[in-house]
């Protein structure tokens, strides 16, 4: 059987964080043995694993703000820390119900 379609939240992620999930169910879930692999502490690994859920949630919740959607990734990915990523937003939907 061959999967013809990649689901939405799959296709939002980034190459890296697909080799992860592949490694972690080859690992059986396992994030010592992951820690091991990547020669990081298990926390850096736990980290890494929490981000990842928050970008498939976020994948997952996808609305109809475009702009919002595009705020949040880039405080998951880093690119934005997560206080001025709320600013923005929190910014953003007074004016657009000010509008």
């Amino acid at each position: 059987m061959t999967i013809e379609l990649v689901p939405e939240w799959m296709a939002g992620l980034e190459e890296e964080d697909v080799t992860f999930i592949k490694r972690f169910i080859l690992a059986s879930g396992s994030l010592k043995d992951i820690a091991r692999q990547y020669e990081v502490t298990y926390p850096t690994v736990r980290l890494r694993l929490d981000r990842l859920i928050q970008k498939i949630e976020m994948e997952e919740e996808k609305g109809p703000e475009p702009y919002v959607d595009f705020i949040k990734k880039l405080a998951l990915d880093d690119k934005l820390d997560f206080e001025t990523a709320k600013l923005i937003i929190n910014e953003y939907r007074k004016e657009q119900e000010n509008g």
